[in-house]
């Protein structure tokens, strides 16, 4: 009988420190694969395989699409693309954002769980917001093992509280006892009662309706899924969302907008100055005034789009709603 061999690792905030501690404690004999997915800007050559290969014995390496799948190698997903899992190979692909996420943790966990059965363990460390819950949850319906680090050990508790919170999780331990786990958990044959009676989640019925709401990666409208344990979105293109993930898309999504009005409001506000000086030059007075009222309207408008973008970074949206503070944002001065 198989082993759980299978292990797929998910972090953000946080989750580097917590990736080098439970890889460090893991022998170069591990008869397991490692996936691991960390949230990391798009743009950035991730360092993280550099990072985690000097403090661990275990061979890692960013994942190559189609490459084959070996005991005892840590695969990482590189940055603005997806980790996911076929029979015998990793798939590096640039797919839909999930929770405004690529790489994200949820492609990663319901692959393996739809290819590798019983054979998959699933780990949620360190980091913000609840990537990963949907993904650990998809985990453990069909039996496979849910293991989480203790919130209270995290750096960012968000994402193994949310776990603990949506999933039947069968380990939350602090990150010193997880390498003992996992060795633990690997030697472990796979067996017993049917994955999705084991799960106590098994034929749950998905509730899919279209919703009001549109898409913030594309547009399109979401449909809304409901299976009884978790409500999430996604739209036709293959966008993702947690109820928290789409509040925060449409937050920033709002925060971006606000800023392209801003600057248009100051664009048209200079471009009535300069007409309104021109008409006092030519002593057209119509003229004059028609630009200076364009000019005063202009203003209005302004210190209302200030005000809502001085919300937002202060941590309240415009409707009041609390929002984490955006490192770095000031508001330009006035022209």
């Amino acid at each position: 009988m198989p082993e759980h061999d299978i292990i797929t690792i998910g972090a953000s905030a946080g989750g580097v420190e917590a990736l080098i501690v439970l890889l460090g404690g893991l022998p170069a004999d591990l008869p397991a694969s490692l996936f691991v997915v960390l949230h990391i800007p798009p743009t950035a050559r991730s360092m993280l395989p550099e990072i985690l290969e000097r403090s661990t014995r275990l061979q890692v390496g960013a994942a190559v699409d189609g490459e084959p799948i070996e005991r005892g190698r840590v695969y990482v997903a590189p940055a603005d693309n997806h980790l996911v899992l076929e029979d015998g190979v990793v798939r590096v692909v640039h797919g839909a954002r999930e929770n405004g996420h690529r790489p994200a943790v949820d492609p990663l966990f319901r692959t393996a769980a739809e290819v590798y059965g019983d054979r998959v363990i699933g780990v949620v460390l360190s980091g913000m917001r609840d990537c990963g819950t949907a993904g650990l949850l998809d985990v453990k319906r069909r039996g496979r093992i849910a293991v989480v680090q203790d919130p209270e050990d995290a750096l960012f508790s968000e994402m193994p509280q949310s776990a603990l919170d949506n999933v039947p999780v069968d380990h939350c331990v602090p990150l010193a006892r997880l390498p003992p786990l996992l060795m633990d958990l690997v030697h472990q044959k796979v067996g017993g009662a049917p994955a999705e009676a084991r799960a106590g989640a098994g034929g749950a019925t998905v509730d899919a309706i279209e919703s009001d709401f549109t898409c913030p990666g594309c547009g399109g409208n979401l449909i809304r899924s409901d299976d009884g344990a978790m409500l999430h979105f996604r739209c036709k293109v293959g966008h993702r969302y947690s109820p928290e993930g789409l509040e925060d898309e449409q937050a920033s999504s709002l925060d971006a907008a606000l800023w392209i009005a801003l600057r248009t409001i100051e664009d048209s506000a200079a471009l009535a100055r300069r007409m309104a000086a021109r008409a006092a030059e030519r002593n057209q007075p119509q003229l004059l005034a028609h630009f200076e009222e364009k000019v005063r309207v202009a203003e209005e408008r302004g210190v209302l789009v200030r005000r809502a973008l001085l919300g937002i970074s202060e941590g309240n949206g415009p409707t009041g709603s609390a929002r984490p503070k955006r490192p770095g944002t000031r508001l330009p001065p006035t022209r």
